[in-house]
């Protein structure tokens, strides 16, 4: 006896039976929703919709025709709310009418986000539809068990301080519903394009850097490769993070490899439309993707150049591709998450002077109230309209006993009047003589009068 299990045709059958199933059962693919918020939201998506595949598209809004404008003759679903608020038009700069009109149609909202994997929000903040409704958005995404991305824009300086003030609300109110946030001024579109470019153009810069940042995002997660990154591996960077700390770099560039590794990735991690880089990431996901005749050296080269701007303990994820376009070129996809920065150096500034005013406050109050209870003698309106009250109703339950008191001491006919006799007496003199007084002599004694 050998100890071995003999194997059985019927055991066989079943066996081949199992595989059989396994091979015929479809891979469920992941699924991306890139979401539109807002009419600066939605233009940016009906610029990129053309340029990646696999994804869907949808913009959401309050202006019935701005919506129709953008989604005409493309593969972007249109969406609607809060109609009965803005009879279909906008929410005029007013982040609080965005709020209501998106809570408004909330549930039929929350459709859109019904098993997808990854919702990535792009929206242009500092209006009122997308400032005020992607925090409401951004929970209910999260609510139904997505990884929830935000590609969010900040608005030109030229427009005022009002717009930039909502737009960091919107940022500070939708963050804690965000996996990952990524930021984007449009005033840094400035340092590579001439500021006598026209707006249009200037905004069509901003555009494809998003649309090439998102289509070597979506490559990496829908594309095999010699190394492959799949949908588990981008949750895993999506969340790593250290406490608050979601601020996401995502980037990708095109270089030949005469440049070489190093310039490639100074390219990569350093975007002029950030205004932060990938210094001290928590987690990183880089994809390299080049020809056949890319070699170990070149990919060595720039995951070592990539790994030094991380944390020692960061979470790094490579995936290496191979494509015959790419002859003599190499391209890297980067996407950095925790990153961490000053950028929001001021606002923290701020919120630290407003704790720090509310612990004013509550001290002051707890001072108020520590003084009232050292000075007991000091009667609020409220005891003192509670000692009238129950002065009354003595009067009334002892209306005799007050009287005669009253006329024993108080007689017409005396020119002396008699001192009160016992404590019951004193008591009943003490509060008529205060009651009688007008209430602006109460705090007169008779001896100043």
């Amino acid at each position: 006896m050998t100890g071995k299990t003999k194997t059985t045709k019927k055991d066989t059958k079943k066996k081949e039976a199992r595989q059989k199933k396994v091979e015929e059962e479809p891979v469920r693919e992941i699924k991306v929703r890139v979401v539109g918020v807002g009419g600066g939201g939605g233009s940016i998506i009906s610029s990129i919709s053309g340029e990646l595949k696999r994804v869907l598209f949808a913009a959401v809004n309050t202006d019935t025709r701005a919506l129709d404008e953008i989604t005409k003759g493309k593969k972007i679903k249109g969406m609607t709310f809060g109609e009965k608020l803005t009879s279909g038009l906008g929410t005029g700069m007013n982040p609080d009418l965005g709020k209501k009109a998106a809570e408004e149609d909330i549930e039929e909202i929350r459709k859109l986000f019904k098993d997808q994997d990854i919702t990535i929000f792009v929206s242009s903040l500092g209006g009122g539809t997308g400032s005020g409704a992607l925090p409401s958005l951004a929970r209910v995404a999260r609510e139904e068990g997505s990884i929830v991305y935000g590609i969010l824009t900040l608005p030109f300086s030229f427009e005022g301080d009002k717009k930039m003030k909502i737009a960091k609300k919107a940022v500070k109110e939708t963050n804690p519903y965000l996996h990952a946030i990524t930021i984007l001024p449009n005033e840094k579109i400035f340092e590579i394009v001439d500021k006598n470019t026209p707006l249009k153009d200037a905004l069509a810069v901003m555009n494809k850097n998003i649309a090439q940042s998102l289509e070597g995002l979506v490559e990496t997660i829908y594309q095999t490769g010699l190394i492959n990154i799949d949908f588990a591996d981008v949750r895993t960077i999506l969340e790593s993070r250290r406490g608050t700390r979601k601020l996401t770099y995502i980037n990708t560039v095109e270089g030949s490899l005469e440049e070489g590794a190093q310039e490639i990735v100074r390219k990569a991690v350093s975007n002029p439309l950030y205004p932060y880089g990938i210094d001290n990431a928590r987690g990183v996901l880089f994809n390299i993707t080049g020809g056949k005749d890319i070699g170990l050296t070149d990919i060595s080269s720039v995951s070592e150049s990539i790994s030094n701007y991380t944390e020692d303990d960061a979470k790094i994820i490579v995936g290496i591709m191979q494509k015959h376009k790419y002859k003599d070129r190499i391209k890297v996809s980067l996407l950095a998450t925790g990153c961490g920065t000053d950028f929001f150096k001021n606002e923290l500034q701020e919120k630290e002077k407003e704790e720090e005013k509310e612990k004013e406050a509550k001290s002051s109050l707890e001072k108020k109230k520590n003084k009232k209870k050292k000075d007991p003698g000091k009667k609020s309106k409220k005891q003192e309209k509670s000692k009238k009250d129950n002065h009354k109703e003595k009067v009334k339950e002892e209306g005799v006993t007050v009287v005669e008191t009253k006329q024993k001491f108080f007689d017409p006919g005396d020119d002396k009047p008699k001192k009160p006799e016992t404590e019951e007496e004193k008591e009943i003199l003490k509060e008529e003589e205060e009651w009688e007084k007008p209430s602006f002599l109460k705090k007169f004694n008779k001896d100043s009068l």
